[in-house]
């Protein structure tokens, strides 16, 4: 059924909802304001998918797609929309998830980067990408929010020439040694000889010894790959997680680690160690918690020299079982860093932040829904919602990422 529709706001998923009816539908690569042609093609009983078919009356902010396997592609859904507007908008479900949630939202500060030769991490099926819903491949030789330096390998590399497979491709200009595109060998990374240990409290590799707290996994030279990220060098496994946006990466640094000094300094979801190579300068110990402990390999590596706890533990395991003997022999922490999976924190964790009064809190989110509710237990426990930023890692997508600072005087 084809259907006149006028388009509103736009909500998390990058969808604009319009009414038919009474019953919401959701119309993909529409603007806010925009009557538009649409087919339903799917029907829930509290509302409907609707496909695109024209637009009648554009908005003043749709331009023209800067890829031309927009819509094709199953990665960007923004293209349509101005830049600034599409920062506005993702600005706009942001601060919609918070006040769902009752909270009163300060002013959002947006880090913004490039929006175009951003993304310095993508994924290859086959040498290509996938289509939308599909597993067919587009071949290309250019990404338009690709770094210059993936577009170089792209252009470069015939189509036959590259991995099978899905294999991640990292390329950018802070790479150090000899090259600036890295792509990750999937074949070796288990190699046993290349199994390495760490100490906890200390950067100096032990081989063959079980540490306390967490038993190092695999240190896979091929796939290690290491980056000067504004004054420090950050190793990390291409293979794993990593953001993908450098630019604004260290715009993200500087803004969690801003303002921070002490004697104790919690990273919680560590991760790499990303943030904490940064909190290691401002504290006196640096505890890091993440249940990855392939990640923490890196780490280990990455914190080496400076002052530093680590534990391979879910936060849950950590918060239950280590939080208060850690307390005890070091003092309590005077900030902790949270950057949590898209599900958010753990329970435990949230409600272990909640009781222990930690001084300064910077939440770090990929998922604004998660960050509102999380956010929503620290404010009624007593914290104090300082400032918000949207952090846009993403830009000609939908995907928004956050950062809250909280602070608790009691």
């Amino acid at each position: 059924m084809n259907v006149t529709l006028t388009a509103q706001k736009m909500v998390t998923g990058g969808h604009c909802l319009a009414v038919l009816d009474g019953k919401n539908i959701l119309i993909p690569y529409t603007i806010p304001g925009e009557t538009v042609e649409a087919g339903i093609i799917k029907e829930n009983r509290d509302y409907s998918f609707a496909r695109l078919i024209r637009v009648i009356e554009p908005s003043p902010h749709r331009v023209e797609p800067v890829c031309p396997h927009y819509g094709i592609c199953g990665g960007c859904n923004m293209q349509h929309i101005s830049p600034q507007y599409q920062s506005e908008l993702r600005k706009q479900i942001l601060k919609d998830c918070f006040e769902r949630e009752g909270i009163k939202v300060p002013e959002i500060t947006v880090l913004e980067s490039s929006p175009l030769n951003y993304r310095a991490r993508i994924q290859l099926t086959d040498g290509g990408f996938c289509k939308k819903s599909s597993n067919e491949i587009i071949r290309l030789d250019n990404c338009p929010v690709a770094t210059d330096e993936i577009n170089a390998y792209l252009k470069s590399t015939p189509q036959n020439e590259r991995p099978r497979g899905r294999v991640h491709l990292f390329g950018d200009s802070r790479i150090t040694g000899d090259k600036n595109t890295f792509i990750a060998d999937e074949i070796t990374s288990g190699a046993k000889d290349q199994r390495k240990t760490y100490r906890k409290n200390s950067g100096k590799i032990i081989k063959n010894r079980i540490p306390n707290h967490f038993a190092g996994t695999v240190f896979s030279p091929q796939n290690t790959c290491e980056l000067k990220l504004l004054d420090k060098n950050v190793k990390f496994n291409v293979q794993g997680f990593f953001q993908s946006n450098m630019q604004l990466l260290e715009k993200t640094i500087a803004e969690v680690t801003y303002n921070l000094s002490g004697k104790n300094v919690l990273d919680m979801y560590a991760g790499s160690g990303t943030f904490s190579v940064f909190l290691a300068d401002k504290f006196e110990k640096t505890t890091l918690v993440e249940h990855n402990r392939d990640a923490l390999v890196y780490a280990e590596a990455n914190m080496n020299g400076k002052n530093h706890e680590t534990y391979g533990l879910s936060g849950e395991k950590w918060c239950k079982e280590h939080a208060s003997l850690i307390i005890g022999r070091n003092g309590p922490f005077d900030a902790a860093v949270i950057d949590p999976p898209r599900s958010g924190m753990e329970k435990e964790v949230c409600r272990w932040l909640c009781s222990s009064k930690v001084f300064q809190l910077r939440s770090v989110s990929c998922d604004p829904a998660t960050h509102a509710r999380d956010a929503s237990f620290l404010i009624k426990s007593g914290y104090t919602l300082k400032r918000l930023y949207l952090l846009d890692f993403y830009p000609q997508t939908s995907h928004i990422e956050s950062l809250a600072y909280f602070e608790n005087e009691n």
